[in-house]
């Protein structure tokens, strides 16, 4: 008799399920960028799972299909069909989809001016291993530290003292490179106040995978209050 599969696959639906949660998923988004990045995430697992689907089908349909005689001419025109259907439709279906979806969420994360607000700027720097926060036109700096005010977006310009770092606080926004004597800058906006963590998403060294940065969402009220409270300290 064979072993029941309901309890392995139980076990590995279970563990998949535990990454769509926690303090560095991006399938449980706290603002406006990430929100984009999930839908964006969730559009594309959908689309690979019906082409998935689609190609399994084909294929049990080949395995099962009864083979009948055709003529050198059907051949032709069927392994011709199939390469036109194949090899140009379906990509630039496929490709056109992907884009038409894709494209607009990217609009979403660009960091596009705001009509009649101006957009705060914070200045952070990274190093081997750990990350520099300024806050222009205060003496504020902070370690591996960020302070923001909640429902307002912020546009973070980033660089890098020595070598190349990536910028990303998963829940909300996506990543971006920083790079020495250059300066890229990410639009980033929380929902509503509370913690989260961000890393550098790219191999900086031994020191990489502690490379943390704890982020504090504040309400707009306690933001201002804690700029005049951490400057006047």
């Amino acid at each position: 008799m064979m072993p029941s599969l309901t309890l392995p696959s139980l076990i590995i639906t279970l563990s998949l399920l535990s990454g769509c949660s926690g303090p560095q998923s991006i399938l449980n988004p706290a603002g406006p960028s990430a929100l984009a990045v999930s839908r964006l995430w969730w559009g594309m697992f959908g689309f690979s799972v019906a082409v998935l689907l689609a190609v399994m089908a084909l294929w049990i349909y080949a395995m099962r299909r009864n083979p009948r005689s055709l003529t050198e001419a059907q051949a032709d025109r069927i392994n011709r069909n199939w390469i036109i259907g194949g090899g140009l439709v379906l990509p630039i279906v496929g490709i056109v989809a992907l884009l038409s979806f894709g494209i607009p969420m990217g609009y979403r994360m660009l960091p596009l001016p705001v009509a009649g607000q101006s957009v705060p700027r914070i200045d952070v720097i990274g190093h081997q291993w750990w990350w520099e926060v300024r806050y222009p036109d205060t003496d504020i700096v902070l370690i591996n530290e960020l302070h923001l005010p909640a429902g307002t977006p912020v546009d973070i310009h980033v660089t890098s003292s020595d070598v190349i770092h990536s910028f990303w606080v998963p829940r909300l926004a996506g990543k971006i490179d920083m790079i020495p004597d250059r300066t890229n800058v990410l639009r980033i906006e929380a929902d509503a106040p509370g913690q989260f963590l961000g890393k550098c998403a790219e191999f900086c060294g031994v020191g990489h995978a502690h490379m943390m940065l704890e982020v504090q969402v504040h309400t707009p009220e306690d933001f201002e209050s804690w700029l005049e409270t951490y400057e006047y300290e």
